[in-house]
């Protein structure tokens, strides 16, 4: 599968760093240093502009490794970038820990996944077909 890419940043275009990779790293554009202080998110642009093709949709996810590190996580996760849009790829960053986090140029900050989706026609109806689990939800299976 080809994805057309315009990348408007410094960077280079984002790649699978192993051979098994589902996502792609995204990094910041910026010509500063920006810190995030502790609970404070921001809106951080990569430079890169996408064109995917009908059927398709990319998200932008947290790094694991930000994550358990420094706390630092995407707000919106996933962020979802659909086939019509043609603008910038931005990152929601939040900082989840107690200390400052300074975000560099350059800084590998989110993962993008491309993925196949479905389009759904929703049907009304008057009541839905019962199952086992019925209306249960939200650890109503317990923990074992």
């Amino acid at each position: 599968m080809e994805v057309r890419i315009v990348n408007r940043s410094r960077n280079p275009l984002p790649e699978y760093e192993t051979p098994f990779s589902a996502g792609m790293d995204l990094r910041a554009d910026m010509e500063q240093p920006l810190m995030l202080k502790p609970l404070e998110r921001c809106l951080v642009g990569t430079g890169l502009y996408i064109e995917l093709p009908p059927g398709y949709e990319a998200q932008v996810r947290p790094r694991s490794g930000l994550a358990v590190k420094k706390g630092i996580t995407v707000l919106n996760t996933p962020g979802t970038i659909d086939a019509d849009y043609r603008g910038e790829i931005k990152v929601i960053l939040v900082n989840l820990s107690s200390e400052n986090f300074e975000i560099n140029p350059g800084e590998r900050i989110a993962q993008m996944i491309i993925s196949r989706h479905e389009r759904a026609r929703l049907v009304p109806a008057e009541k839905l077909n019962q199952t086992h689990r019925g209306e249960g939800g939200f650890g109503h299976t317990g923990t074992k």
